[in-house]
């Protein structure tokens, strides 16, 4: 029989050692789109909207963005 040549090894970059930086690499994606939510969450918390003339805001209309300002 033709002995197999191939090499076989468990740390190859497509085996053990591919998944673990592949692992790692998502863990460091995660990591640093939620510490930018975090931060972007933080930076709106205190941007508040305030409506000017609220009785004169109607049900359906298009001119209600008129009354939301930004502080």
């Amino acid at each position: 029989m033709a002995e197999n040549k191939t090499r076989r090894m468990c740390f190859n970059l497509n085996g053990l050692m591919g998944g673990l930086i592949a692992t790692f690499l998502l863990l460091g994606v995660l990591a640093f789109l939620t510490v930018w939510a975090i931060d972007v969450q933080q930076k709106n918390a205190t941007n508040f909207y305030q409506l000017d003339d609220e009785t004169n805001i109607q049900m359906n209309s298009v001119d209600n963005a008129a009354h939301r300002k930004l502080k």
